[in-house]
């Protein structure tokens, strides 16, 4: 149990940030949930759950716990934020609801539909020319990374020429989103020395954008009035820094499970259409994203428990989405599993735009895999990531057998 302060709030003394909590995530997990339904972790001064039902009412009333201060840890209205802030993340209504609105509309089901065709074919050509070099691959960076590295980059429209710029980019928002420590200073040394803030304003540009991708058809919007110009560049920006990493380590996550797991691997084996059950099944059982942050906007009360204004809440979305309160036998990775209402994208009106795109992607990729592999087994160790605000795999070295 935690303890408490002079001020009778629930102490979890605790640093989700260090080496040894993101090389121990699912201890890390278990304690969050443990400590109560609400607790504050002081090294950081900030409130922690990681219980199904508190993060819920945090997601679902954006008037009391409000995005608009940042959804990490710097209050990005009193303290100056490494970059401006995301009009569509951190945002509340009026000003997130037009963005939310054009965005809602690029990606709709019928602009998914004439994409799926183009998201099989490359992931089946990748996965074939992975089978035809013998088998020995990385599956972490030649498949899990190659192909959102592609697809998703050609689907906005964003020029072909420095796509390097991107993970570095990304890397360093996720990093941004925790504490100033060696993790995020390493990660902004290194796009600064790349010229990478450079090439990402040159790319949220209308005019340095290939037509006929997500790009173009948001600054449409520009020209029939409905959205600034400023904001419709920041939209482009919302899928260069966070459209990447979270589906990458997503799918690498649901494609170590499914090595893991022989049962489920011949589920997914026996029906391909399981795909996406697979991808689903991993975000509850790993969460790529762990935490996501609101911030109150005035003094109120969460269960039980009196919180100040302008008080950070994280929610962490790993430990609620094996809440035993929520979910049967949370720690088992079962792809036959009915994860609706799991939280990685979140919920609300602030819940993941792009989580179509990512299903999607996820979906090819693993489909592709049952269809043209018999058998995976890792070769080597994985290599995880150490990034603040994600979890995943850097190499997952395997040997592929074809079908």
């Amino acid at each position: 149990m935690p303890a408490s302060d002079s001020l009778d709030r629930p102490i979890l003394d605790i640093d989700p940030f260090s080496r040894e909590s993101m090389d121990n995530p699912i201890a890390l997990d278990e304690a969050i949930r443990a400590a109560g339904p609400v607790a504050w972790v002081p090294k950081y001064g900030f409130w922690i759950t990681g219980r199904d039902k508190v993060v819920r009412e945090v997601f679902e009333d954006w008037r009391r716990f409000s995005s608009a201060f940042g959804t990490g840890l710097t209050n990005v209205v009193r303290d100056e934020p490494w970059r401006k802030p995301s009009v569509i993340l951190e945002a509340d209504p009026p000003v997130h609801t037009p963005n939310r609105k054009v965005l809602a509309r690029v990606l709709s089901p019928a602009a998914l539909r004439k994409m799926a065709d183009d998201f099989r074919a490359e992931a089946e050509r990748i996965v074939d020319a992975l089978l035809e070099r013998g088998g020995e691959v990385d599956l972490a960076s030649e498949l899990a990374f190659a192909f959102p590295f592609k697809v998703l980059p050609d689907a906005v429209g964003l020029q072909p020429s420095g796509r390097h710029h991107l993970m570095p980019y990304s890397e360093l928002n996720f990093n941004a989103m925790g504490p100033k420590n060696d993790l995020y200073y390493a990660a902004r040394k290194v796009v600064e020395e790349q010229g990478t803030f450079e090439y990402v304003a040159a790319q949220m540009a209308e005019e340095n954008l290939v037509p006929g991708g997500f790009g173009e058809e948001i600054y449409s919007y520009v020209h029939r009035g409905e959205i600034s110009a400023e904001d419709a560049g920041m939209l482009v920006r919302a899928f260069i820094s966070a459209g990447i990493d979270t589906t990458v380590f997503g799918i690498g996550i649901a494609m170590k499970a499914l090595i893991e797991h022989p049962s489920e691997w011949a589920k997914l084996r026996a029906d391909p259409t399981l795909a996406r059950a697979a991808f689903e099944e991993g975000l509850r059982w790993f969460a790529p994203s762990p935490v996501i942050g609101r911030t109150t906007s005035g003094p109120t009360e969460l269960a039980g428990v009196q919180l100040g204004g302008e008080e950070k809440v994280m929610m962490w979305l790993a430990a609620a989405n094996r809440d035993p309160e929520r979910w049967d036998d949370p720690d088992t990775y079962d792809i036959s599993r009915r994860t609706v209402g799991h939280l990685a994208f979140g919920t609300g009106i602030h819940g993941c735009v792009g989580q179509m795109v990512a299903r999607l992607e996820a979906e090819s990729v693993l489909g592709a895999l049952a269809r043209k592999v018999s058998r995976i087994e890792l070769t080597g160790k994985p290599e995880n990531v150490h990034i603040n605000w994600l979890r995943g795999y850097h190499s997952l070295p395997a040997r592929l057998t074809a079908a």
